[in-house]
């Protein structure tokens, strides 16, 4: 690997001069040689980022300047992995994506004792001006060869992907091969999110219990198949979809203009050649989550999200308009049961079929309104956007250390930390999303909006900078505005006061998050 230079560059002296007083500065210029210069930040240089032919010359308690920030790191972890934090095991890492759901990652990362130093690509306006990370916009990450190259070339060792189009694509199994640990399953495991006609032959194969269903490539017999079953029915196109491709139909009409829109007008092309028609579950959605090293897995906290866009669960789908943690649905009872009857078989049944997943298996679940038992609704290979962002304020394990014993199948010695009490998130989303949204719409106050509360953080998940430095919207969920708290309430309360602040003509929320698990008076006093 070529060296890299040492010489702190202009920018990365300017923000030290300018946001740092001389106490910082003399620790930080005291390990000069531990600095490079990327896209204009300072960045420190670990053991895995060698300067020199000495791969462990960085000593681990050193003082390091990462992104905007100038901290020492710990010499221990707040971690119960059974994990060493010696310079050998300190790490560099790239987050792959740029929303709100890698924006949460990265700035747990950064907490994380032993990780030196945090990338992201492509990252957003909001990761880069948090300092949570130091983002590669230019790095293509559906390009294999470009990562790998990156990641050799900066001394990654750990790479975290984000979203599913680049597992289902194949960049977890060629990082793999190139020896780079990667926390994201192979395109073969990433089926379980990219083909539902696949995940529901493995429930089939495993008894894992899940919705009666039936696939079809012709319009004709899945018409003929849903005037048999009869409406609410669920309509569902067989491969990614950008979270569009799920229509719950409450009348015959609406199955059927939903078959002719995947198989005959092709709106969501390849994705929506196969449908899945399935039965309609009545009960309370819930979102489970499960750390997998390809043979064990261990459950992460509870969480629950809100997919309609309206208040009181109304409207059309969307990616998730707000998310609490933990979901009063899901007690220690009905999460053992989770494990056993849908999260190992699953596990195993990948292994025993030649495909090991490596990665977080997002279960959405619903318990069923009649039984209280839980079915299996949908797998997605990677965190969820919203949930990832509660529950990566509340995780209070080093985040680095878990993720890597992931990777190498040692997930038995883990034991997950997390704080007490709840967490809320709170998506701020342009207006009209989820359909046609204006791009572009100017966004202000979100300094002030963080210091509401200590507990408040701002996860942006589609911002950018315009010529003057503002934040602008360039998607249809732009902001998830986060809090924690003694309890739900709290953490509510904390949440829409930060919202308030915002300064956003342009974008809307929901005013209800949590309503299932907290007492209605508290709405119903607000409309």
């Amino acid at each position: 690997m070529a060296c890299a230079t040492f010489t702190p560059s202009s920018s990365c002296l300017k923000l030290l001069n300018s946001n740092h007083k001389n106490n910082y500065k003399s620790k930080c210029f005291q390990f000069q040689k531990s600095f490079v210069s990327l896209n204009n930040h300072c960045f420190p240089v670990g053991p895995h980022l060698s300067i020199s032919s000495n791969r462990h010359s960085t000593p681990p308690s050193l003082s390091v300047f990462n992104g905007f920030n100038c901290f020492t790191q710990k010499s221990e972890p707040s971690v119960s992995v059974d994990a060493r934090t010696t310079a050998e095991e300190r790490v560099v890492v790239l987050v792959v994506g740029g929303g709100g759901r890698e924006h949460a990652l990265c700035h747990a990362l950064k907490r994380s004792p032993s990780c030196d130093a945090v990338f992201c690509a492509p990252g957003n306006a909001g990761i880069s001006t948090s300092g949570d990370a130091t983002c590669i916009p230019d790095l293509d990450i559906l390009d294999s060869s470009a990562v790998i190259s990156f990641c050799r070339q900066w001394g990654v060792g750990l790479v975290v992907v984000g979203p599913e189009a680049p597992l289902v694509s194949g960049l977890a199994n060629n990082l793999v091969k190139a020896g780079i640990p990667t926390f994201g399953p192979s395109s073969e495991a990433a089926a379980l999110e990219g083909s539902k006609t696949f995940m529901k032959s493995l429930c089939d194969k495993y008894n894992i219990p899940t919705a009666k269903y039936k696939t079809f490539t012709d319009p004709s017999a899945a018409k003929e198949y849903i005037l048999e079953q009869g409406a609410p029915i669920v309509i569902k196109a067989d491969g990614l979809a950008a979270g569009k491709g799920v229509i719950v139909a409450l009348k015959l009409e609406e199955a059927y203009e939903a078959v002719d829109s995947m198989l005959v007008k092709n709106v969501f092309g390849s994705a929506g050649c196969r449908v899945i028609v399935e039965e309609f579950l009545e009960g309370e959605e819930a979102s489970f989550f499960a750390l997998v090293d390809g043979e064990n897995a261990i459950p992460l906290e509870s969480a629950q999200d809100h997919k309609r866009v309206g208040d009181g669960d109304t409207g059309p789908n969307t990616g998730g308009m707000g998310a609490y943690s933990p979901a009063p649905i899901l007690t220690k009872e009905l999460q053992s049961m989770v494990m056993e009857s849908i999260i190992h078989p699953t596990v195993k049944g990948m292994s025993a079929e030649g495909y090991k997943f490596v990665g977080v298996l997002y279960a959405g679940l619903m318990i069923e309104k009649k039984s209280g038992l839980p079915k299996l609704i949908e797998y997605n290979v990677r965190f969820g956007d919203p949930e990832c962002q509660v529950l990566m304020v509340r995780l209070e394990s080093d985040l680095a250390q878990v993720l890597l014993a992931a990777c190498r199948g040692e997930l038995t010695r883990v034991t997950l930390e997390w704080s007490p009490g709840s967490a809320m998130v709170v998506v701020m989303a342009s207006k009209g999303y989820p359909g046609s949204f204006e791009k572009g719409t100017v966004i202000q106050n979100l300094e002030e909006a963080e210091l509401v509360a200590p507990s408040v953080k701002i996860f942006h998940a589609g911002t950018a900078l315009d010529s003057d430095g503002n934040f602008i919207a360039t998607g249809g969920r732009v902001l998830g505005i986060t809090a924690t708290g003694k309890d739900l309430e709290e953490a509510r309360d904390r949440a829409y006061q930060a919202v308030e602040e915002i300064n956003w003509p342009g974008g809307f929320y929901r005013q209800d998050i949590g309503w299932r698990a907290l007492p209605q008076k508290l709405f119903a006093t607000e409309r």
